[in-house]
């Protein structure tokens, strides 16, 4: 179930200030508070889907097209496309996904090294 006062919510009801990146009828794309890399970017549609499950199960085929296109310039506008980024999309407890918003995550502007630490990996 959506939660209408996730921080989300809130900032495309203008409730909280952002640094936007990229703007347009379905998509929201804007700087991390809290940046991980020296690019950190989330990128959100504008309707209610808590993760990518329930964007893949109920989003139109012109809200998925525009969430990954938008996705994409994201990365042109912040100059990591050509020497790479990561994309990180969390999808319940287990993943950590902290906000019940559907958002993608863009890091990149050096190196990120393995995806899990190797303590994590040999556990595997």
């Amino acid at each position: 179930m959506y939660d209408d006062n996730n921080i989300f919510a809130k900032i495309l009801r203008d409730e909280i200030p952002n640094k936007t990146v990229l703007e347009d009828s379905s998509v929201l794309a804007f700087d991390d508070i809290n940046p991980q890399a020296p690019v950190h970017s989330l990128v959100i549609p504008k309707n209610k889907y808590v993760s990518l499950n329930d964007f893949a199960e109920k989003a139109t085929d012109t809200e998925i097209a525009n969430l990954v296109r938008a996705t994409v310039k994201v990365a042109y506008e912040k100059g990591v496309k050509d020497n790479g980024y990561r994309l990180i999309v969390n999808i319940g407890p287990n993943s950590h996904q902290e906000v019940p918003h559907l958002h993608f995550h863009i890091l990149g502007g050096r190196k990120l090294g393995p995806m899990l630490a190797k303590k994590h990996r040999e556990l595997e």
